[in-house]
């Protein structure tokens, strides 16, 4: 059975008393279905309040939004994999286009993060896509290949298996534009036929880029995409309750 996977993504939104408040709405207006789980990205500070707040689900896991590749130390401001994972994380994003493009990271970076997830036993979640200029000059797959390469490269099959990955062109990130699942499921492909060619097993890939609940149907629908990565659509529990349980597996 294909299993879909949504991940919420809340950027630099809602605290403790919030999340707390946030995941027990979830929780009262979501069915849970065995064909999905529901992955959610909390700001640092509430990642052990949303983490509690799901702790008996199996179908229900908190990340970190961004992890420090040195597991402690002097570096003020930093979060390691390891306290991710102490506050109850699970799993970790790595190179979202904000930490690319709004604070500089680079490929090498990610490949730091993504060690450093392994090794603390998260579950790193590799965000990859092109900028608008790159997509009008062609070079959608160069761009998500050379990511891809940057960070994943040096690792074996086995361990590239315990990667997910989310395709999210920068160009349609906040902007009310999103691909289409044709265009989404080519990148897609190509990502998954990366993987596979060094040995991961059925690698997961997910889209992000202005999905909500009017589009997310259509999207999962297209057999490529195994699931969505969701900003602010997934800020209202009510109405990320309601983008969860859209669409077929």
């Amino acid at each position: 059975m294909r299993r879909l996977l949504f991940a919420a993504n809340w950027k630099m939104h809602l605290g403790p008393d919030d999340a707390r408040g946030y995941v027990k709405t979830f929780r009262a207006r979501y069915n849970r279905r065995d064909d999905r789980e529901v992955w959610f990205f909390p700001p640092a500070v509430s990642v052990e309040a949303a983490a509690l707040a799901v702790r008996e689900r199996t179908d229900l896991l908190v990340g970190a939004q961004d992890i420090y590749w040195e597991p402690k130390g002097a570096f003020t401001g930093a979060v390691s994999a390891p306290l991710a994972l102490q506050a109850g994380a699970r799993a970790a994003l790595v190179g979202h286009s904000e930490r690319r493009h709004v604070f500089g990271e680079t490929d090498e970076d990610t490949r730091r993060k993504v060690a450093a997830a392994l090794a603390a036993g998260l579950v790193p979640l590799l965000c990859v896509g092109e900028t608008l200029a790159e997509r009008d000059a062609g070079h959608t797959l160069a761009v998500v290949v050379r990511q891809l390469a940057g960070a994943l490269s040096s690792l074996d099959g086995p361990t590239l298996s315990r990667v997910s990955v989310a395709y999210e062109p920068v160009w349609a990130i906040g902007t009310g534009r999103n691909a289409t699942p044709h265009d989404a499921a080519t990148v897609h492909r190509e990502i998954r036929a990366w993987l596979r060619g060094r040995g991961a097993s059925a690698p997961r890939v997910l889209y992000g880029g202005s999905v909500n609940a009017k589009n997310v149907a259509e999207l999962v629908a297209e057999h490529e995409l195994d699931g969505v990565l969701v900003g602010g659509a997934s800020l209202d529990p009510e109405g990320w309750a309601q983008l969860v349980q859209s669409g077929v597996a």
